[in-house]
């Protein structure tokens, strides 16, 4: 699914998913770049939570430029589907071979800052990441691999230990949103069966 519909078709559950969506449409129909880094404002970014079968815990990347625990997740590069977008960084930031997308909706829209710092040498200045995230599950017997231009750790966390590994509270705010969601859709679907 191409990303503006993908983000028109999301449902915003708080004041502040309603806020973001109306901020990325808005900018996405002022900015055609929107997908590619060359916009030095605000650019397209998606991200994802991995989840264990047993849904109880997340498959994390120890980030170089944040020095935290962090999703996985990148930019956007030009390509419209952003579910793809999740899963190849998820692939190339942990080594896995296998991810499967639980659902093909997006899980959340966020609007985040990222402050100004080195990559490969080179300056970027402080910009914001117009972040589109998704659920993905992958098995904790495949092999993991650090990517090392991007991370220096991948492992599996228990998610009642999250908060002790991620540094960055405004991230935290968001992990935990997350999991509150697929908690919720998780308990609603079983209600279902």
């Amino acid at each position: 699914m191409d990303y503006l519909t993908a983000i028109t078709a999301f449902k915003p559950e708080s004041a502040q998913e309603q806020a973001d969506q109306q901020t990325f449409i808005r900018f996405i129909h002022n900015n055609p770049d929107v997908l590619l880094r060359d916009n030095k404002i605000a650019h397209l970014t998606s991200s994802a939570l991995i989840f264990n079968p047993s849904r109880d815990k997340l498959l994390m990347i120890y980030h170089n430029i944040y020095q935290s625990w962090s999703w996985t997740g990148g930019h956007a590069d030009g390509e419209v589907d952003l579910l793809q977008v999740a899963i190849r960084e998820a692939k190339e930031e942990t080594g896995l071979s296998t991810v499967t997308a639980m659902s093909d909706n997006i899980i959340s829209l966020d609007v985040l800052p990222v402050f100004g710092h080195l990559k490969n040498n080179q300056p970027v200045s402080a910009h914001l990441h117009l972040s589109v995230a998704y659920l993905l599950s992958a098995s904790e017997d495949e092999p993991l691999a650090i990517k090392p231009d991007e991370n220096s750790g991948v492992r599996w966390i228990a998610i009642p230990e999250l908060a002790n590994y991620v540094s960055e509270p405004h991230m935290q705010v968001v992990y935990d949103k997350i999991i509150k969601k697929f908690e919720f859709l998780s308990s609603d679907l079983t209600r279902k069966l």
